[in-house]
């Protein structure tokens, strides 16, 4: 008997939109929602009633829920609760923020708090039911995607996302390299390729060299706080500054009326890219208390998008620079750039990468897809199911090293550095008779900014004057981009180490009890998917039972079987009624069963009478 080879499906867990995929043998292909919908939103709403809504139908109810729906929470994944982007969000969002046990950014929503990666699981997770939904049997590993600007906090947050939502996560690659990876699969290519991706909330850019199945990252760079939500917020502010001029009202205050223009700023953004102008309409965006609402209604042009939003272009102009000097290459030197990421549509952006690389985009990929395919194909090729040959090397986007004394980072591992690698140093005591080290793990941006990953101590150290006592420290990086860091005494082997967890990251405890959570919700959620299709059949059954009544009743006349069908057939409509109203798919498939009876005996009736 021939074993059905495992799947493993390939997630974008985007800040936006979501997408996933799978390999149908040497072809990946994007898996649609239950909507008929490649993408789905990456947003999470509680009702009043404490369900969850996933993608459509938590966005569908965003503006009147807006308190407790969550969008863009991919940009605070990993984030300390003090860090400036967290503070913006706090300004900004729709939602509540509010600081976690573990100086980690928690989301109210109605009586509960959330952390970002029990949120994103909850993405995940939905993005495991489109495939399991799809392919007819559950899917449990996963590629997932993530900026290749990420730090190790936000990578380590991503997996516990993963872990959360039941999936196990065989590996993470970064986004731009799984769109090169899908641009380049079954092409024999020999190019040097620069990857522009700006999407919903992060931007990077990564060059790569494509040979014979060879993707090798050269250099990577990016900027994980910059992407279409800061677009819409220059919208947002615009109309926000213009409606303040008018009205001497600031439409900040009101968190429904920040949801709407939310909405509204990121249709008109999407509609400049085909049009030159666009309106913006919102009847009744605010109540002054004084019986009195007021509305909005600006026209806003392509010109005053771009020039809104033109420093923030040129970021990504820089960044691309940035990482030209970091590969050792000039713009000549580059044969293809693409462009990924749902910002990469807007006209001017694609005018700015032409002018900086002198030529013009690859747009031959679909922005919204790409990554999800890249990752398929990264899982397939993981777990041998593809005949295609690729063999895929990235590299850490971040320098790593230690603390030494007097402030001084020491580094170990320099940025754009092949992984999987390790490196070893050897340092000594600074102070006499010294019998314990802190060990202060860093990574060091490309902009000289140090960001201290974890701590831990050496202890038990013979006493000696300072410089006698060496120690060994190496640093590891695992193919995910994880980082652990030992640290030994050479002369007594003396040993510690710690796994760099995300300083912001969940206990196991927390994980433990979050995975019990999902696997309630997806329990609860298969009951009530399986309640709606007996629902749907007794609603068919009942609409066909009352169109055959008239008929049945003419044709049986006023004989003792007539009665007594129409009698039990009458009884029938009434428990369907019943039978609707019920919570539980057992009971309501008995009901359904006893009016399909009935049913089959019309049908008879009405086909001997004709």
């Amino acid at each position: 008997m021939t074993k059905t080879p495992e799947r493993v499906i390939g997630i974008d867990l985007g800040t936006t939109n979501s997408c996933v995929a799978v390999m149908d043998g040497d072809v990946p292909r994007v898996i649609p929602n239950r909507g008929g919908y490649k993408t789905t939103p990456s947003m999470v709403a509680v009702t009043q009633t404490g369900k969850r809504l996933v993608g459509h139908i938590a966005k569908r109810q965003a503006i009147t829920n807006a308190e407790n729906t969550v969008h863009a929470a991919k940009r605070l994944i990993g984030r300390p609760w003090n860090s400036p982007q967290v503070e913006i969000a706090r300004q900004t969002c729709s939602y509540e923020l509010i600081e976690g046990p573990h100086n980690d950014a928690r989301i109210r929503l109605r009586d509960g708090s959330y952390s970002v990666p029990e949120l994103s699981s909850m993405i995940l997770q939905e993005m495991k039911i489109i495939a399991d939904d799809d392919l007819g049997a559950p899917v449990g590993k996963a590629v997932v995607t993530v900026p290749a600007y990420f730090n190790d906090n936000q990578r380590q947050a991503t997996k516990d996302a993963g872990t959360i939502a039941g999936l196990d996560i065989i590996r993470i690659i970064n986004e731009p390299t799984a769109a090169a990876l899908a641009y380049g699969f079954g092409k024999s290519l020999n190019a040097t390729v620069a990857v522009y991706d700006l999407g919903g909330g992060t931007f990077d850019v990564s060059i790569l060299d494509i040979a014979d199945g060879v993707f090798k990252v050269i250099a990577t760079t990016g900027d994980t706080f910059l992407g279409g939500e800061d677009f819409d917020l220059r919208i947002i502010d615009w109309l926000v500054e213009g409606f303040l001029q008018d009205h001497g009202v600031d439409l900040r205050r009101d968190r429904m009326a920040l949801q709407r223009l939310k909405d509204a700023a990121e249709k008109a953004k999407c509609e400049l890219s085909g049009v030159e102008q666009t309106e913006i309409n919102l009847p009744f965006i605010i109540s002054t208390g004084r019986n009195e609402a007021l509305h909005l209604q600006r026209t806003v042009t392509r010109a005053t998008l771009e020039s809104l939003t033109q420093d923030l272009i040129g970021r990504t102009v820089q960044i691309c620079r940035r990482a030209l000097e970091d590969a050792d290459l000039d713009v000549g030197d580059i044969d293809d750039v693409l462009l990924v990421g749902g910002m990469t549509r807007m006209p001017a952006i694609q005018t700015a990468v032409e002018k900086l690389f002198g030529k013009r985009p690859n747009q031959s990929v679909h922005p919204d897809e790409v990554v999800a395919l890249g990752a398929a194909i990264q899982g397939a090729s993981l777990l041998d199911t593809t005949d295609q040959e690729v063999l895929l090397l990235d590299v850490t986007p971040h320098a790593l090293g230690i603390l030494t004394a007097g402030g001084i980072f020491e580094e170990l591992i320099a940025q754009n550095t092949t992984v999987p690698t390790m490196s070893t140093k050897v340092f000594t005591t600074s102070r006499d008779n010294q019998t314990a080290v802190k060990i202060l793990v860093l990574q060091n941006s490309t902009e000289g900014a140090q960001e201290m990953l974890g701590e831990f101590a050496l202890t038990g150290l013979r006493r000696a004057p300072r410089g006698e006592v060496e120690l060994e420290v190496t640093f590891k990086i695992d193919t995910d981009g994880i980082v652990s860091v030992s640290a030994r005494d050479l002369e007594t082997s003396q040993a510690q180490s710690i796994q760099v967890l995300a300083s912001s990251g969940l206990t196991s405890e927390e994980v433990s009890a979050m995975i019990s959570s999902a696997q309630d919700y997806l329990v609860e959620r298969r009951a009530d998917e399986a309640l709606e299709v007996v629902r749907q059949k007794i609603q068919t059954a009942s609409a066909e039972l009352e169109r055959l009544l008239p008929q049945v009743e003419k044709l049986v006349g006023q004989s003792e079987f007539g009665r007594d069908a129409l009698t039990r057939a009458r009884a029938a409509l009434n428990r369907s009624a019943d039978a609707l109203a019920k919570v539980d798919a057992k009971a309501a498939e008995v009901e359904y069963e006893a009016l399909e009876r009935t049913l089959r005996m019309f049908r008879g009736v009405v086909a001997g009478g004709t």
